[in-house]
């Protein structure tokens, strides 16, 4: 069996996409005989992220992941986030010559500038650094691809998101059957990069209906009294109230993918975004969202979409597919950079 070590500083009870992608790429690696290894914050004492106490930040050091990377022996390591777990899982491999292959997962330098007066170019100068001593950088869509590439980065390499159809899925109850509708929904962290105003601002119709927690939850809360703020919810509650919306509004424009876009299809809603990265990539011209400049013209717009036709083009995207894409990754990226040890078998679905 093939051992694949996973560092990151995003861990549970985080609730995000860059834990749900690591949650479901653990869960298939049995498919492809893969041990998977997680370093995470749950490992190490740790501390609020200033101005973000819901991000814990682990308190760690190089000789202390390198502890858990040698007691592990893995054939491979990758890194998923850039913070003390990733920078230290970082300066670990390269101390042992140790190959790796990182993920971006994250536009920070875009999120550090909507809080910050730092130059773009001098976050993105940090994290190329940090990103091209890898043997391979996995990114989720094609025009994320070409925005990194036009910084810099090197070595790139797709790796798409998938989701869990039997979840999130079209049903009979509605959980929301009291608010007016038509019911416009948002599912998300509640912090600035996501562009949520873009949304509770719109004049629409109906109910908006928004599900998440965050730094900028109470703000927001006492703004916009008209809006339903119904806290964080995962598994069987967030499928149910996924499923009693009519369109799923997108607002944000600097993530990467959005896992969350396929888990409103999966679940029949049609999505309505801005034509940014992400919902290019997902939606794109699949007719299963709107997207478009004027916020409130896609999402009006997509009250005319059949949630049959969403649910038929999700399930196109499933977890296997995704695990499949990035286990390739990691054997390419090794012939590259050669271990001591046998080198990984090609890998195929079961």
């Amino acid at each position: 069996m093939t051992k694949l070590l996973i560092a990151t500083d995003a861990w549970r009870p985080q609730i995000n996409g860059v834990v749900r992608s690591l949650e479901n790429l653990a869960a298939q690696a049995a498919f492809f005989d893969i041990e998977v290894y997680l370093i995470t914050p749950s490992d190490f004492w740790t501390l609020p992220m200033p101005g973000y106490p819901e991000i814990r930040l682990a308190l760690t050091s190089r000789r202390k992941v390198a502890a858990s990377i040698n007691s592990f022996s893995p054939d491979f390591v990758h890194i998923a986030t850039e913070g003390p777990i990733g920078i230290a899982a970082r300066r670990a491999c390269m101390r042992q010559g140790r190959p790796f292959t990182t993920s971006y997962h994250t536009r920070f330098p875009e999120y550090v500038a909507a809080r910050l007066p730092i130059p773009l170019r001098l976050s993105y100068a940090a994290l190329r650094r940090f990103h091209n001593a890898a043997a391979g950088i996995m990114v989720s869509s094609a025009s994320l691809e070409g925005v990194l590439a036009g910084h810099g980065f090197r070595n790139l390499m797709r790796w798409s998101r998938g989701v869990d159809e039997t979840l999130f899925r079209p049903r009979t109850e509605n959980v929301l059957a009291e608010l007016p509708r038509p019911i416009f929904l948002f599912v998300g962290r509640l912090a600035v990069e996501k562009n949520i105003e873009a949304f509770l601002k719109l004049d629409l119709p109906g109910s908006k209906v928004v599900v998440g927690t965050g730094p900028l939850e109470t703000k927001l809360i006492a703004a916009y009294p008209d809006a339903h703020f119904l806290g964080a919810h995962c598994g069987e509650a967030l499928a149910q109230i996924y499923s009693s919306a009519d369109v799923f509004v997108f607002p944000s424009l600097t993530d990467t993918f959005g896992i969350v876009l396929l888990e409103a299809l999966a679940s029949g809603v049609p999505v309505a975004a801005f034509p940014v990265t992400g919902p290019l990539d997902v939606i794109g011209d699949s007719g299963a969202g709107v997207l478009a400049h004027d916020l409130r013209q896609a999402a009006l717009g997509a009250l005319h979409i059949s949630r049959e036709h969403c649910r038929k083009y999700a399930v196109n995207f499933s977890w296997k597919e995704s695990a499949a894409q990035f286990f390739e990754n990691i054997r390419l990226a090794q012939l590259d950079y050669p271990l001591p040890s046998p080198k990984l078998p090609p890998f195929k679905l079961a």
